[in-house]
C-alpha cells in the first residue's frame, strides 16, 4: 500500500488551474517556435530556386538573345527583298524590312508580357506555414 504522500501518489493528483496554463502557454509557445523555424527553412528553400532559376534564365536569355538577334538580321533582310521591285533605294528597303521586323516583334513581346502578367497574378505568393499560423491564430483567439 501507498502512502498518500509518497511521490508516486502526489503525481496521481490532478495539477493545478494555474499549472496547466503555464503548461499549455510552454506548448503553445513551442508550437509557434516550431511554425516560425518552419517558415524560415521554407522562406530559404523558396529563396534559393528562385536564385538558381533566376540564374538559369539569365544564362538561357543571353542565348536567347544572340540567336534572336541573328534570326531579326535574316528576317529583316528577308523582308526588304520584298521591296525589290519599288524604286526605293537599297538603304530604304533594308529600313522598311527591320521596322517591319521591329512592329511584328514588338507586338509578339507585348502579348507576352501581359500574359505572363496574369499569370503571375494569380499565384499565392504566401508559403503554406503562413497560412497555418494565421489559422492557428485564428483559433487561438477563438479558444481563449
Amino acid at each position: 500500500m501507498e502512502d498518500k504522500d509518497s511521490p508516486s501518489a502526489m503525481s496521481r493528483e490532478p495539477e493545478g488551474l494555474t499549472t496547466l496554463f503555464t503548461k499549455m502557454a510552454d506548448e503553445l509557445t513551442q508550437l509557434f517556435d516550431t511554425k516560425l523555424t518552419l517558415l524560415k527553412v521554407e522562406l530559404k528553400e523558396d529563396i534559393d530556386a528562385y536564385i538558381r532559376g533566376g540564374i538559369s534564365i539569365l544564362i538561357g536569355g543571353v542565348v536567347v538573345a544572340v540567336g534572336f538577334a541573328l534570326l531579326n538580321v535574316a528576317i529583316a533582310f528577308l523582308m526588304s527583298v520584298l521591296f525589290r521591285s519599288s524604286d526605293f533605294s537599297q538603304p530604304v528597303r533594308y529600313a522598311l524590312g527591320f521596322i517591319m521586323t521591329a512592329i511584328l516583334y514588338l507586338i509578339a513581346g507585348a502579348a507576352m508580357i501581359i500574359v505572363s502578367k496574369n499569370r503571375l497574378a494569380k499565384q499565392a505568393l504566401l508559403p503554406k506555414t503562413v497560412q497555418g499560423l494565421e489559422r492557428d491564430k485564428e483559433w487561438l483567439q477563438k479558444e481563449v
